[in-house]
């Protein structure tokens, strides 16, 4: 039986949602997110759309005070949020070596998690190959190669914070951090090795301490252009 949707008020509640949300920049270090609710919003990451559903990203859930306390000294545009959020999340991306088409780790999501058979997994690593090197132009260049990562990295970071403030969760994205630093002390701890990941952006979620500013956006026209 096909499932009646009430369009009208499901687009109410999206955008109410996103009007709801904003940038918090202080938490109210009183109120904790309930393991249900984060555990919530942590599938939506999961399930989040990447290319080729290569799922290039790591979250991890920084609850350690001690390191808060570490990236906070470093980390100028997080260092509030660090010590007031409930829920702190490094977003992670893979490194060129992990992402490249005969690696393990797209080896690994092929023929493990997407479960293709060897002739149908054979071709996607040949299509993934072609456009890794042809299409997108990105085995030249590491960097490159990373940032194509966190581009996906980031749709989960969006449908996470989207998720969160549909149910009243507050969250901050950030990336006022020095990168070299804050993975220095990531490899010191033993998040990271160096050769795997590295640091796509930080995400911080919990309740308001204040109320926002009115959102500000450009019009529709601005950022919208029909072409018939």
């Amino acid at each position: 039986m096909e499932k009646t949707v009430d369009k009208k008020q499901t687009k109410k509640r999206i955008l109410d949602a996103f009007h709801f949300r904003h940038a918090c920049k202080l938490f109210d270090a009183s109120k904790k997110i309930s393991d249900e609710d984060f555990q919530f919003i942590l599938e939506t990451g999961r399930l989040s759309p990447s290319s080729f559903g290569l799922e290039p990203w790591k979250f991890v859930v920084l609850q350690n005070q001690q390191l808060r306390d570490k990236l906070a000294a470093v980390s100028w545009g997080a260092a509030d949020k660090l010590k007031t959020a409930s829920h702190f999340v490094l977003v992670l991306s893979r490194l060129a070596g992990g992402l490249r088409a005969d690696s393990d780790h797209v080896q690994h999501i092929l023929k493990e998690v997407q479960g293709l058979p060897e002739n149908i997994s054979g071709q996607a690593t040949k299509t993934i190959g072609n456009f890794e090197k042809s299409d997108f132009a990105l085995t030249g260049d590491d960097r490159v190669f990373f940032e194509w990562g966190c581009r996906q990295a980031y749709l989960a970071v969006a449908n996470m914070m989207t998720a969160a403030a549909e149910i009243g969760i507050d969250s901050c994205p950030m990336e006022g951090f020095p990168k070299a630093k804050v993975e220095q002390i990531l490899k010191d701890e033993g998040i990271i090795n160096g050769d795997d990941f590295g640091i796509a952006c930080m995400v911080a979620f919990g309740y308001r301490a204040n109320e926002p500013r009115p959102k500000t956006r450009q019009s529709m026209d601005e950022v919208v252009q029909w072409i018939k």
